[in-house]
């Protein structure tokens, strides 16, 4: 999700005293702790052999030196900070070196919120899982902790909130985020996205697709929902949605000769 945090947010970053920048850190060694819940957890990396397992523990490590990770009202274990970093690569784990230049800090709130980033009113305006700050909240993300858990214990749904909102972040790179992942595909696919991209999104809308609703609700959020079903389930996706699997292989692993 896409949200400019207003004047009233100030408040309360600055009240958590959470509105920091980011200080490049020195990437430590990997913690052997976090071998058993990466490899039991994030399937992903399960899938992934050695050689390439070694290089996504590298890239998580980089991404927790350059990057705070916090948690607002509780105190953060090891798996939060394992499932962030892990979002944070799948998405780029076939960039090389690549680094998140447009982010500083993550915040985890221990549960959904709404617009203002309150997570202890009640009412069905609660009911955001992650988003990416603009403005004066430029290169802050937040994430709510029960979305950040449920992408990563739930095996059979199509989603990972975190991943979603790291792939907002790659849609950034041109300078807006408009669902159009131009720097990923080249100018030459665009208009072969788009017309699949509004194909779908049709039908989306018209419930003929098997993509969640909320990927029909814009273009931005079409590429974010859509990528977070190709991470999670790809041979579903690619058997469901062989058109737009090869545009996605082609945004998130290099392949341009489709």
């Amino acid at each position: 999700m896409i949200l400019f945090i207003a004047g009233a947010a100030l408040f309360i970053f600055m009240g958590y005293g959470l509105f920091t920048l980011s200080r490049k850190r020195t990437p430590k060694q990997f913690p052997v702790a976090w071998e058993e819940i990466l490899s039991n957890e994030v399937l992903f990396y399960q899938k992934l052999p050695a050689e390439k397992q070694a290089f996504f523990k590298k890239r998580m490590m980089a991404f927790l030196a350059e990057v705070n990770v916090e948690a607002v009202q509780f105190e953060i274990t090891d798996r939060d900070k394992i499932y962030v970093a892990a979002s944070a690569v799948i998405p780029i784990f076939n960039f090389g070196e690549w680094h998140y230049n447009n982010l500083d800090t993550v915040l985890i709130y221990p549960d959904y919120f709404n617009a203002n980033l309150e997570f202890h009113s009640e009412g069905e305006d609660r009911n955001i899982g992650g988003m990416v700050g603009s403005g004066q909240f430029e290169n802050h993300m937040i994430l709510s902790r029960k979305a950040l858990v449920f992408g990563f214990t739930n095996k059979t749904d199509k989603g990972n909130t975190a991943v979603h909102e790291f792939v907002h972040l790659l849609d950034k790179m041109d300078g807006v985020v408009d669902g159009v992942p131009e720097q990923l595909l080249g100018k030459e696919y665009i208009m072969p996205w788009l017309d699949l991209m509004y194909k779908e999104m049709d039908a989306i809308n018209n419930d003929e697709s098997d993509i969640r609703k909320y990927g029909g609700t814009s273009e931005i959020e079409f590429f974010a929902v859509a990528s977070e079903y190709f991470f999670e389930r790809p041979a579903l996706f690619k058997r469901k949605h062989p058109e737009l699997y090869k545009m996605l292989e082609m945004c998130f692993m290099g392949n341009k000769s489709a």
